[in-house]
């Protein structure tokens, strides 16, 4: 299992139930990782999509605690446990944990490759993505040249866990 993640310096991901930035070539690359495959989101981080709706040409997998709540064109599960089990429907390489912060602190250690764009910027933000540098298990495998958006210079980094948790726990 995948994650992608844009992040600030301080591992920041959003601030008002909002992404922090918008970058096209992040956004470029996160469509182009993901077209074709599985992504794993929560309520609110569909929500901020155009008009609420799941990715086109992708299969939706969204986590919501109620019980009522259903989205057309969208897997729409209610717990970790449910989320797992329809995880394993899949092929693991193909599934992309994509946000917001919960689920990203609940996914991040089932996943096997990480891609963090690292914003060189401090973001006012609530919303935290866990610090690979710091987690034992995490190394960066992968970093590309320096890009920049206007004044904002950020990264692609690829990182690999190398003792993710297993599925069926």
């Amino acid at each position: 299992m995948q994650l992608i993640v844009a992040v600030d310096e301080h591992w920041a991901i959003g601030n008002g139930n909002k992404l922090l930035v918008r970058i096209p070539e992040d956004q470029k690359f996160f469509r182009q990782t993901t077209m074709g495959n599985v992504v794993v989101l929560g309520r609110r981080t569909l929500e901020e999509f155009p008009n609420g709706l799941p990715l086109k040409g992708r299969t939706n997998i969204i986590l919501s605690r109620d019980e009522s709540f259903s989205v057309k064109g969208a897997i729409v599960v209610h717990s970790k446990e449910e989320l797992l089990e329809e995880i394993k429907k899949y092929e693991s390489d193909k599934v992309f944990i994509i946000g917001g912060e919960s689920i990203y602190k609940m996914m991040y250690e089932y996943c096997d490759t990480a891609h963090v764009t690292k914003i060189q910027y401090s973001y006012q933000a609530d919303k935290y993505f866990p610090d690979l540098d710091k987690e034992e298990n995490w190394k960066i495998v992968g970093e590309s040249d320096e890009q920049t958006y206007f004044d904002l210079e950020y990264y692609f980094y690829k990182y690999s866990n190398s003792c993710p948790k297993p599925i069926t726990e």
